[in-house]
Protein backbone atom coordinates (compact mmCIF):
# COMPACT_ATOMS: atom_id res chain seq x y z
CA UNK A 1 0.00 0.00 0.00
CA UNK A 2 1.61 3.35 -0.60
CA UNK A 3 2.30 5.88 1.93
CA UNK A 4 1.72 9.56 2.24
CA UNK A 5 3.50 11.70 0.22
CA UNK A 6 6.75 12.98 1.96
CA UNK A 7 7.35 16.80 3.01
CA UNK A 8 4.05 18.09 2.28
CA UNK A 9 2.37 19.98 5.26
CA UNK A 10 -1.24 21.31 4.05
CA UNK A 11 -3.45 23.79 5.83
CA UNK A 12 -6.26 22.31 4.13
CA UNK A 13 -6.53 19.22 2.34
CA UNK A 14 -5.88 18.92 -1.24
CA UNK A 15 -9.01 17.99 -3.45
CA UNK A 16 -9.32 16.13 -6.39
CA UNK A 17 -12.08 14.53 -8.49
CA UNK A 18 -12.18 11.52 -9.80
CA UNK A 19 -13.72 10.61 -13.34
CA UNK A 20 -13.95 6.68 -14.16
CA UNK A 21 -16.76 4.38 -14.47
CA UNK A 22 -15.34 1.25 -13.83
CA UNK A 23 -16.34 0.48 -10.32
CA UNK A 24 -13.57 -1.29 -9.31
CA UNK A 25 -11.19 1.36 -10.77
CA UNK A 26 -13.35 4.51 -9.14
CA UNK A 27 -12.81 2.53 -5.45
CA UNK A 28 -9.27 2.19 -5.95
CA UNK A 29 -8.42 5.37 -7.25
CA UNK A 30 -10.61 6.94 -4.19
CA UNK A 31 -9.14 4.89 -1.61
CA UNK A 32 -5.08 5.60 -2.95
CA UNK A 33 -6.43 9.34 -2.80
CA UNK A 34 -7.42 9.63 0.44
CA UNK A 35 -4.64 8.02 1.75
CA UNK A 36 -2.50 10.58 0.41
CA UNK A 37 -4.56 13.08 1.89
CA UNK A 38 -7.00 14.09 -0.80
CA UNK A 39 -11.06 15.06 -0.22
CA UNK A 40 -12.39 13.55 -3.00
CA UNK A 41 -14.89 13.64 -4.91
CA UNK A 42 -16.15 11.11 -7.78
CA UNK A 43 -18.24 11.02 -10.92
CA UNK A 44 -19.47 7.75 -12.62
CA UNK A 45 -19.76 9.38 -16.31
CA UNK A 46 -19.49 12.34 -18.24
CA UNK A 47 -22.54 13.99 -17.63
CA UNK A 48 -22.08 13.72 -13.70
CA UNK A 49 -18.22 15.03 -13.88
CA UNK A 50 -20.01 17.90 -16.16
CA UNK A 51 -22.10 18.91 -13.36
CA UNK A 52 -19.41 18.49 -10.99
CA UNK A 53 -17.55 21.31 -13.54
CA UNK A 54 -19.93 23.62 -13.95
CA UNK A 55 -21.48 23.44 -10.46
CA UNK A 56 -19.09 22.13 -8.25
CA UNK A 57 -16.11 23.87 -6.31
CA UNK A 58 -13.17 23.63 -8.16
CA UNK A 59 -10.58 20.47 -7.51
CA UNK A 60 -6.77 20.47 -6.88
CA UNK A 61 -6.23 17.43 -8.90
CA UNK A 62 -8.63 15.79 -11.99
CA UNK A 63 -8.19 12.09 -12.71
CA UNK A 64 -10.12 11.34 -15.98
CA UNK A 65 -11.05 8.18 -17.70
CA UNK A 66 -11.05 8.83 -21.49
CA UNK A 67 -14.04 6.45 -22.67
CA UNK A 68 -17.05 7.29 -20.73
CA UNK A 69 -20.55 7.29 -20.99
CA UNK A 70 -22.19 10.78 -22.33
CA UNK A 71 -19.20 12.94 -22.20
CA UNK A 72 -15.65 11.20 -23.19
CA UNK A 73 -12.48 12.55 -21.35
CA UNK A 74 -11.12 14.29 -24.00
CA UNK A 75 -14.24 16.98 -23.78
CA UNK A 76 -13.89 16.97 -20.08
CA UNK A 77 -10.56 18.45 -20.31
CA UNK A 78 -11.61 20.87 -22.91
CA UNK A 79 -14.68 22.04 -20.41
CA UNK A 80 -12.27 22.17 -17.64
CA UNK A 81 -9.61 24.65 -19.35
CA UNK A 82 -12.53 26.87 -20.49
CA UNK A 83 -13.64 27.59 -16.66
CA UNK A 84 -11.99 30.02 -15.03
CA UNK A 85 -12.73 29.09 -11.80
CA UNK A 86 -10.85 25.63 -12.85
CA UNK A 87 -7.39 26.89 -14.15
CA UNK A 88 -5.37 25.86 -11.87
CA UNK A 89 -6.61 22.14 -11.32
CA UNK A 90 -3.56 19.69 -12.49
CA UNK A 91 -5.23 16.86 -15.13
CA UNK A 92 -4.30 13.71 -14.92
CA UNK A 93 -5.49 11.24 -17.78
CA UNK A 94 -5.98 7.60 -16.86
CA UNK A 95 -7.13 5.38 -19.82
CA UNK A 96 -6.77 2.04 -21.36
CA UNK A 97 -6.25 3.89 -24.17
CA UNK A 98 -2.58 3.53 -25.73
CA UNK A 99 -2.38 5.07 -29.04
CA UNK A 100 -0.04 7.93 -29.62
CA UNK A 101 -2.63 9.90 -31.17
CA UNK A 102 -4.98 9.91 -28.07
CA UNK A 103 -1.96 11.10 -25.41
CA UNK A 104 -1.14 13.77 -28.15
CA UNK A 105 -5.13 14.38 -28.07
CA UNK A 106 -5.12 14.72 -24.08
CA UNK A 107 -1.91 16.89 -24.02
CA UNK A 108 -3.28 19.11 -26.58
CA UNK A 109 -6.37 19.91 -24.79
CA UNK A 110 -5.14 20.58 -21.70
CA UNK A 111 -3.95 17.50 -19.60
CA UNK A 112 -1.26 17.72 -17.65
CA UNK A 113 -0.34 13.75 -17.79
CA UNK A 114 -1.69 10.96 -19.16
CA UNK A 115 -1.01 7.30 -17.89
CA UNK A 116 -2.45 3.89 -19.13
CA UNK A 117 -4.37 1.30 -17.64
CA UNK A 118 -3.41 -0.84 -16.08
CA UNK A 119 -1.82 1.49 -13.96
CA UNK A 120 1.05 1.04 -11.36
CA UNK A 121 -0.30 2.42 -7.79
CA UNK A 122 2.97 3.61 -6.87
CA UNK A 123 3.56 5.53 -9.98
CA UNK A 124 0.31 7.40 -10.01
CA UNK A 125 1.18 8.98 -6.82
CA UNK A 126 4.63 9.76 -7.83
CA UNK A 127 3.05 11.05 -10.81
CA UNK A 128 0.00 12.76 -8.72
CA UNK A 129 2.91 14.32 -6.29
CA UNK A 130 4.27 16.04 -9.51
CA UNK A 131 1.28 17.29 -11.01
CA UNK A 132 0.33 19.38 -7.26
CA UNK A 133 4.22 20.88 -7.17
CA UNK A 134 4.68 24.97 -8.10
CA UNK A 135 5.28 24.80 -12.16
CA UNK A 136 8.78 25.93 -11.33
CA UNK A 137 9.77 22.68 -9.77
CA UNK A 138 7.29 20.06 -11.77
CA UNK A 139 9.81 20.01 -14.64
CA UNK A 140 12.57 18.05 -11.62
CA UNK A 141 11.25 14.41 -11.71
CA UNK A 142 13.90 12.78 -10.02
CA UNK A 143 13.47 14.75 -6.34
CA UNK A 144 9.80 13.93 -7.26
CA UNK A 145 9.49 10.36 -8.08
CA UNK A 146 13.30 9.13 -8.21
CA UNK A 147 12.20 5.42 -8.27
CA UNK A 148 11.08 6.00 -11.80
CA UNK A 149 14.95 6.67 -12.81
CA UNK A 150 15.98 3.37 -10.66
CA UNK A 151 13.51 1.32 -11.93
CA UNK A 152 14.70 2.51 -15.33
CA UNK A 153 18.19 2.32 -14.82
Amino acid sequence: MTQPIDGEVASQPQSALVVEDDESIAKLLVGMLELQGFSVRLAADGREAVAEIRDGKPVDVAILDIMLPFVDGFELVTLIRSQAAWKDTRIMMLSARTQASDVGHALAAGANDYMTKPFNPEELVSRIARLKLPSTQAGDLHAVAPEIFIRAA
